[in-house]
């Protein structure tokens, strides 16, 4: 992935809402780039969930699996 390609998809993590976050980290595939550890972009991702609070059980229970 370009650095341009990091930086589109850092907008698109600022983008989401906690709910879009927990629903993302819920079902996305295995390999997702947002979820590959050490990578530029899930410490983006780390940082933004952190900041939000990351799941709660009404938030867990709205997105069901």
């Amino acid at each position: 992935m370009t650095q341009e390609q990091v930086e589109q998809e850092k907008k698109k993590i600022d983008a989401m809402s906690r709910k879009e976050m927990c629903r993302l980290h819920r079902f996305a595939k295995s390999g997702h780039p947002y979820f590959v550890t050490g990578s530029e972009l899930n410490d983006h991702w780390e940082t933004k969930w952190k900041d939000l609070g990351g799941f709660t059980p009404e938030i867990s229970k709205a997105i069901g699996w």
